[in-house]
């Protein structure tokens, strides 16, 4: 196991109120009432309730014979979609399709999918939660708080560069983002743009379902154990809530593991036979409205819900997203 430690960077943001500011990050730190909660872990059984979800989804979706997503931007809000803010997809994706795609089919196997080789763990990582009377700021160093990561870049002796060169690193960042605190569904859902659309309750952004190219990014780009890997900025990013969340998730029952950048919450939502929805159970933005438990307090509310079925989380956004900036890779 690799061992990595935060730099001193990560004390300046613990003993600074105010936290640095990554460029074109909302700003504006929590009033004085407001209360900070340090969360070193995402234990899921301490989130978890059973309110409001179906004794059986709609359908199951098979982890070996996923949708693939290519070809799955739109220009407004569709369930199976992406209402992506980018259009013109000209960057590139990994060199190689890898056999656990089937493109006669259109689909790929998760089950059978390269993983990059590693286990590095992050001693020093943190989330915490500053909640003021309508502000919710969280500070990470964007690193997992318990998860480990891959061994980035990929190794030349790695089997998965094959298929994915990934040449860029993992470094741990300031980041500051201050959401609602009471998100409100706004007149008419908006584009996703590319990189972060949220962060997950373990530190670490969440971003949009493409790759540069415009494709299914679960699908086609090799991540690590946990499902992560880094952007050219050496953001560590998921594209969907990754596998070691949902397998630490309970077997049944609701559990928030992260925010969209409208505020509303990101949910693990396994039905009595512990299955995920399918997109079908889902809107145009990939949410639903039921009761959850959000802070402490069970509401109906609007939420994302975590699928592994193309987009993952957010197709788009429901309210309005707090500005951060752009990680395009």
């Amino acid at each position: 196991m690799i061992t990595r430690s935060i730099t001193s960077r990560t004390a300046l943001a613990l003993s600074l109120g105010g936290i640095l500011i990554l460029s074109a990050c909302a700003s504006g730190a929590a009033d004085d009432t407001a209360t900070a909660t340090a969360t070193p872990s995402i234990e899921p059984s301490a989130a978890a309730s059973a309110i409001d979800i179906p004794d059986a989804w709609s359908g199951v979706i098979d982890a070996t014979a996923i949708p693939l997503g290519d070809d799955r931007t739109s220009t407004s809000p569709a369930v199976d979609y992406l209402y992506s803010c980018k259009t013109d997809f000209s960057g590139r994706g990994p060199v190689n399709g890898g056999p656990w795609i089937d493109y006669d089919a259109g689909t790929w196997d998760a089950t059978t999918k390269d993983t990059v080789e590693g286990a590095v763990s992050w001693p020093q990582a943190y989330y915490e939660e500053q909640v003021g009377h309508d502000t919710r700021t969280i500070l990470t160093a964007n690193v997992p708080t318990e998860q480990m990561t891959g061994t980035f870049p990929i190794a030349d002796t790695d089997p998965a560069k094959e298929f994915d060169r990934n040449p860029n690193e993992i470094d741990e960042k300031l980041v500051e983002l201050t959401l609602s605190v009471a998100p409100t569904v706004a007149a008419e859902p908006s584009c996703v743009a590319m990189g972060a659309v949220g962060v997950l309750k373990n530190g670490v952004y969440l971003y949009n379902a493409v790759d540069a190219s415009g494709g299914d990014a679960v699908a086609h780009e090799t991540q690590d154990l946990c499902d992560g890997h880094p952007d050219g900025g050496d953001y560590y990013h998921y594209h969907g809530v990754p596998s070691c969340l949902l397998n630490a998730a309970p077997e049944t029952g609701s559990t928030l593991v992260g925010y969209a950048l409208d505020g509303f919450g990101i949910y693990i939502e396994r039905d009595s036979n512990g299955n995920l929805p399918a997109n079908a159970d889902l809107d145009e933005c990939h949410g639903r409205t039921s009761t959850v438990l959000f802070d402490g307090v069970e509401q109906e509310m609007y939420h994302y819900s975590a699928t592994i079925e193309f987009p993952f989380t957010v197709g788009c956004y429901v309210g309005d997203p707090a500005p951060v900036p752009s990680h395009e890779h």
